[in-house]
């Protein structure tokens, strides 16, 4: 299944644009039978989920420079203080690195399913169908409600086919819960 590019998220314009065409207007490829498939509106996450990481990883690693970095100074030599650049280096490739997994989350809500991708170097897609959905919920750390955030975790029958969206707007997660719920229920009763 082609996904389209990491950067492809929140399209809609196109695919509304493509929607109104109709299919007078677009022309059918050799040899296809039926209607050619919809490609999803794909939404990526917030950036506060980007700032909150971040955040995350300067305090951490910044508390771990300043150890490597002024107790060996202290107690050992001067010399010993070049062990904060370590920490440092680790600081800025963690940065370009969040920024990137960052870029790669994105979902999409499609007539029978949720699909969830990410991943960089492997690109990982969960297909999750609403009538296999037995809970959909949403939860916020303390971190998170800091940042204004909550996750959307769905829960299905095979734990292989979980899946969670992190970092959402608390509004956007609660709309996502409840309908996903409401399709979820409406799904499975019709099994």
């Amino acid at each position: 299944m082609e996904t389209g590019s990491p950067d492809d998220t929140g399209t809609a314009g196109a695919t509304r644009a493509a929607d109104r065409a109709g299919p007078a207007d677009q022309p059918s490829p050799a040899g296809a039978a039926g209607p050619a498939r919809e490609e999803p509106v794909w939404t990526g996450l917030p950036p506060g989920l980007l700032r909150m990481r971040r955040l995350l990883l300067v305090v951490w690693l910044g508390l771990l420079t300043l150890a490597a970095g002024v107790l060996p100074a202290l107690f050992l030599a001067p010399l010993w203080a070049a062990l904060a650049l370590l920490p440092l280096a680790l600081l800025a490739w963690g940065w370009v690195m969040l920024g990137r997994n960052w870029r790669s989350w994105r979902y999409a809500e499609r007539a029978d399913d949720l699909l969830i991708s990410r991943g960089v170097l492997w690109r990982e897609e969960t297909v999750v169908p609403y009538g296999r959905m037995q809970l959909v919920e949403v939860t916020s750390g303390p971190v998170e409600r800091h940042f204004g955030l909550a996750s959307v975790q769905l829960h299905t029958a095979a734990a292989a086919t979980d899946a969670t969206i992190p970092g959402l707007d608390p509004a956007e997660a609660e709309r996502l819960r409840d309908r996903l719920t409401e399709l979820g229920e409406a799904r499975s009763a019709g099994l």
